[in-house]
């Protein structure tokens, strides 16, 4: 009886990790299907094989090395840059009123404008290099920090503040130990959005300023050439990457807001 409990809890926890493989083993097996008994003739549809070599050439040419650390460098610093001048100006904004009432009208007339629509002031600015990529990556970062850390800031229950007010905590302490956990899960929130729109601005600058080197410039060089083995290999390498970043992140928050809840609790 035990081993059979044993073995059923084993199976579960299988089933648990295998889930998520589930819908992506599917496809490829009809995707497999879809070439192997030539369900279409279309030379848009190319075998799992075929890009599963072109990839194999690419990583051992050094070619997909040189561009997936090109886009994720400009991904990097153009988050790095957006998160930081967004959480400051966000908790500036969420910690005054008058602060809002002064700005916030002409930030949120602003966030109403499509990012791409800045492409061509930035490149007047900038030019097509790498600054204008990471200009435009650090503007997608912006606008998602700014509006949760405001969020975060005015989610502070204005009796935790008078109560912190009445134990003499310094300025300091109230927001290290009010108001900055309190407001943490929508910070967080913030920043994880803001690293996904990282991601997609990074390959949305290189589709659109195709000067240089990167993942984009990767389907371009696919399209171009009428290589879908090329394209698709992109395709699955930043739908790869996008997946990594996003567990990172949930991983770190998973762990930050365990050190949110001792916070409260001690406070």
């Amino acid at each position: 009886m035990f081993m059979t409990d044993l073995k059923n809890i084993r199976l579960m926890h299988l089933a648990l990790a295998l889930r998520g493989w589930v819908l992506p083993l599917l496809l490829l097996a009809i995707w497999w299907c879809a070439v192997a008994f030539h369900w279409t003739t279309s030379p848009i549809l190319v075998s799992p094989v075929a890009v599963w070599q072109r990839g194999l050439e690419r990583v051992l040419s050094g070619e997909l090395r040189v561009a997936l650390l090109a886009s994720l460098n400009r991904g990097a610093y153009g988050f790095l840059i957006g998160a930081t001048v967004g959480f400051l100006f966000g908790s500036w904004l969420g910690a005054s009123r008058w602060v809002e009432r002064l700005i916030g009208p002409t930030f949120h007339t602003l966030k109403q404008i499509s990012l791409f629509a800045w492409i061509p002031l930035l490149s007047m600015w900038f030019g097509v290099g790498d600054e204008a990529k990471i200009a435009f990556v650090a503007m997608a970062a912006f606008f998602p920090v700014v509006l949760n850390t405001f969020e975060g800031f005015r989610s502070v229950p204005r009796e935790s503040i008078e109560v912190a007010r009445v134990f003499a905590y310094s300025p300091f302490q109230l927001w290290w130990r009010v108001i900055f956990p309190t407001a943490a899960p929508s910070i967080f929130t913030g920043l994880h959005l803001s690293l996904i729109y990282s991601w997609l601005a990074t390959l949305g600058a290189e589709y659109l300023m195709t000067s240089g080197k990167g993942i984009g410039n990767t389907l371009i060089e696919g399209r171009e050439n009428f290589q879908m083995d090329l394209v698709l290999f992109g395709v699955l390498v930043i739908g790869s990457v996008g997946f990594l970043l996003n567990f990172v992140l949930s991983s770190i928050e998973r762990h930050f807001l365990v050190w949110r809840q001792q916070t409260i609790a001690r406070y």
